[in-house]
């Protein structure tokens, strides 16, 4: 196992569509490394959330983790590693919610994304075998933002108002404790 180097925005790579995973792949030793260094990647850098584009992998595969509690986007219900192979996403009610996002690709930066609030996923476990998980809230966010660097997208993108993106010294200085 090993910690991997994340790319970092303005590599190419984190601007290209993710290939599908093969079922062939699923269970080799190739995947099985692949998902220990995406977990030790994820663990080392401190992050909720990973997708294999972000460490070099134009796979459609990404790992969620979320400790629950209290958090700064008020109480979130703990979600264990979940890996989503060929993830799809579905919106089931249109509602949406903003949070301040950062992302381990864009480091020192956080800004501010709307994203619906109820969604569907079904995706392929790492047995193969179909799932789906129905998200709402902070969750729902998350996946979202993982799902976005399989088709090469960053939130940064989906910031709608640029003063709503700050530096996280100047994020938790001015904005989080306002």
């Amino acid at each position: 196992m090993a910690v991997r180097r994340i790319l970092r925005m303005g590599h190419p790579h984190l601007r290209q569509r993710a290939f599908e995973v093969e079922d062939a792949f699923l269970g080799t030793e190739a995947f099985d490394r692949l998902l220990n260094d995406m977990e030790d990647t994820l663990h080392d850098y401190g992050g909720i959330g990973l997708a294999a584009p972000q460490i070099g992998e134009g796979l459609r595969l990404a790992i969620i983790e979320l400790p629950g509690g209290p958090t700064r986007y008020g109480e979130i219900e703990a979600v264990p590693l979940t890996v989503f192979v060929n993830p799809v996403i579905e919106t089931l009610e249109g509602s949406t919610a903003g949070y301040w996002e950062g992302c381990l690709s864009v480091p020192g930066l956080r800004g501010f994304v709307e994203r619906p609030q109820h969604v569907l996923v079904r995706y392929t476990d790492t047995e193969g075998t179909a799932q789906q998980l129905e998200l709402e809230g902070f969750p729902a966010t998350v996946v979202q933002h993982e799902f976005d660097h399989l088709d090469g997208v960053l939130y940064i993108d989906r910031i709608t108002d640029t003063r709503r993106l700050a530096f996280e010294d100047e994020f938790g200085r001015y904005i989080a404790n306002a």
